[in-house]
C-alpha cells in the first residue's frame, strides 16, 4: 500500500524550471570540460547515457558521442529510468565514467502543450505522446481523479454548504483507485466524527468543510453557489484532498504514485510527472552508485535532470532539445564523494566553456572509417 508524503509539494516546488534550461550543444560540451576540470582524463572518459528509448533521445546521444569522442553507453530503460544493474559493466568500459540521467517530456511551441511531439516518420507526421511510458502511466489516474471531479458535487440549501459524494469515493478500503481525506472535505461534528446529513440512492450528503469553503471563496473571488445550486467540485478537489492507490509492479507507477495528486491536478501534468521521475529515479540510483564495488577507486559523475523535446519544424531532423539539470554526484579515486543541488550544479554548468577542442568530427571519422581496408571475418 502507497502512503501520502506530506512533503511531496516541497520537493516539487524545489525544481526551478525556466531559468536553468540549457540547448543540448550547450550542454554536452559544458559536461564534458566540467569532468576535464574535476581531473578526467580526455579519451580515457566513458559515457553513459540512462534516457528513454524514444527516438527523440537520439540528438543527445550524438552530442555525447561528438564531445566524448566515444558512442554512450547505455544506462536507460523505457521512461527514462535507470537499469542500476549495468553499473558494473560500464565500470569496466573506461577509465573515468560519467552518467547522463534524464526523463523526457515533449513540447509543442505552436499550441504550448506538453506531453506531445511530432513524429516526422510517420504518415502525416503524426503528433503523438511523449514520453509515451510516462503518459501512458497518468491515463489510469487521470481518469480516477476526472470521475471524482465530476462526481464530488457542492449544493447550498438554507444558506448551508453541503457536499454530495458519490458512493464509491467513500469506500478508502479499496484496493485501489482515488482515495478522498474525509476529514479535510467534511467538516467534523463536535465529537470530531464525520456524520452524513443524509444517504442517497448513490451518494450521501456531508456538511462542507469551513476550510474548504474559505479557500474556494478565494480562489473564485464570490461565492461559489447560489441557493439550490449544484455543480461538480472540479478543479476544487485540489492535491491535498485525496491520495491514489493502486495495485502494481510497474517501476513508473512506484516512482510517481505519491505525487500523482500534485500531477493530475497540474497545469502540465506529463511535464510535472517527467519532472518527479527525474528525481526519483537520480535519489533511488546515486544510492546504488555508491555502493557498486565496479565504481570504488574510479571518478565518477553522474548528472540527473529533464530533457525538454522540443517537436521538429518543416525542415528540421532533430529536435530543439533542451536539458534542466535537476542534480549531481561527484566521487574522486580515493572514495570522496558529494552531492550537487539544482543550483550549485547549474552553476558549475555555466561555468565551463561550451567550446571543446577535443571533439570529434563525425562526418570525418565516418569518412575515414570507409576508407579503410576492409577486414575480412575468417568465417
Amino acid at each position: 500500500m502507497y502512503g501520502k508524503i506530506s512533503s511531496t509539494s516541497n520537493l516539487l516546488g524545489s525544481y526551478k524550471m525556466m531559468d536553468v534550461a540549457l540547448r543540448y550543444s550547450k550542454f554536452v560540451p559544458r559536461v564534458y570540460n566540467l569532468a576535464k576540470s574535476l581531473g578526467f582524463t580526455p579519451g580515457k572518459i566513458m559515457p553513459s547515457r540512462a534516457f528513454c528509448s524514444d527516438e527523440s533521445q537520439g540528438y543527445p546521444v550524438i552530442l555525447i558521442a561528438k564531445h566524448f569522442g566515444a558512442f554512450p553507453f547505455n544506462h536507460g530503460l523505457v521512461g527514462g529510468m535507470i537499469s542500476t544493474d549495468r553499473h558494473g559493466p560500464h565500470a569496466h568500459h573506461g577509465k573515468d565514467l560519467v552518467i547522463i540521467h534524464a526523463s523526457h517530456v515533449g513540447y509543442d511551441p505552436h499550441s504550448g502543450k506538453f506531453g506531445v511531439y511530432r513524429r516526422l516518420q510517420t504518415e502525416g507526421t503524426t503528433e503523438t505522446t511523449s514520453c509515451g511510458k510516462i503518459c501512458g502511466t497518468l491515463d489510469w489516474y487521470q481518469n480516477e481523479y476526472h470521475f471524482a471531479q465530476n462526481n464530488i458535487l457542492l449544493t447550498k440549501n438554507d444558506g448551508n454548504y453541503q457536499v454530495l459524494i458519490d458512493n464509491l469515493l467513500l469506500h478508502n478500503d479499496r484496493s485501489q483507485g482515488l482515495m478522498l481525506n474525509l476529514e479535510q472535505l467534511v467538516e467534523q461534528n463536535s465529537q470530531d466524527k464525520i456524520i452524513a446529513i443524509k444517504s442517497l440512492s448513490t451518494s450521501k450528503v456531508f456538511p462542507l468543510a469551513n476550510d474548504i469553503l474559505e479557500k474556494i471563496r478565494k480562489n473564485n473571488q464570490a461565492e461559489p453557489l447560489e441557493e439550490g445550486e449544484t455543480k461538480a467540485i472540479g478543479n476544487n478537489l485540489t492535491p491535498d484532498l485525496f491520495y491514489f492507490k493502486r495495485q502494481s509492479d510497474d517501476h513508473m507507477d512506484r516512482n510517481l504514485i505519491t505525487a500523482m495528486p500534485y500531477i493530475v491536478t497540474d497545469k502540465h501534468p506529463a511535464l510535472k510527472a517527467a519532472q518527479v521521475n527525474t528525481q526519483v529515479e537520480f535519489d533511488h540510483a546515486f544510492r546504488s552508485v555508491i555502493q557498486e564495488p565496479e565504481y570504488q577507486g574510479k571518478k565518477v559523475l553522474f548528472i540527473s535532470g529533464l530533457n525538454v523535446d522540443i517537436s521538429p519544424e518543416k525542415g528540421q531532423i532533430f529536435p530543439l532539445t533542451k536539458f534542466i539539470p535537476w542534480a549531481a554526484y561527484h566521487q574522486t579515486t580515493d572514495g570522496k564523494h558529494e552531492t550537487w543541488e539544482q543550483a550549485e550544479l547549474y552553476e558549475r554548468l555555466k561555468a565551463q566553456p561550451y567550446d571543446n577542442p577535443d571533439q570529434v568530427n563525425l562526418e570525418n571519422a565516418i569518412k575515414d572509417m570507409e576508407e579503410l581496408q576492409e577486414i575480412v571475418l575468417p568465417f
